[in-house]
């Protein structure tokens, strides 16, 4: 599956039934999402960061997170 910002025209809700229904859909299939909500992205397996055209940084959320580099800014800044 290939999706490109799925959910941003959609209001909080909306996005997480959205989201759920994606989830149960991808399961077991390989699926490359392109978000610029970071929150679309959260749960997936592996997360690319990609910056001025290059992969910068890759991992899982979490991974990302800890690393306090590129990802973890930009996410941080999103939820302010």
């Amino acid at each position: 599956m290939f999706l490109d910002e799925a959910t941003s025209a959609l209001d909080s809700a909306s996005e997480r039934v959205v989201q759920d229904a994606l989830e149960t859909a991808a399961v077991g299939r390989t699926t490359f999402t392109i978000a610029h909500r970071l929150s679309t992205i959260k749960r997936s397996d592996i997360i690319l960061v990609i910056a001025d055209g290059r992969l910068v940084e890759e991992g899982s959320h979490d991974e990302l997170m800890s690393r306090e580099g590129v990802y973890y800014d930009l996410y941080t800044k999103g939820q302010q």
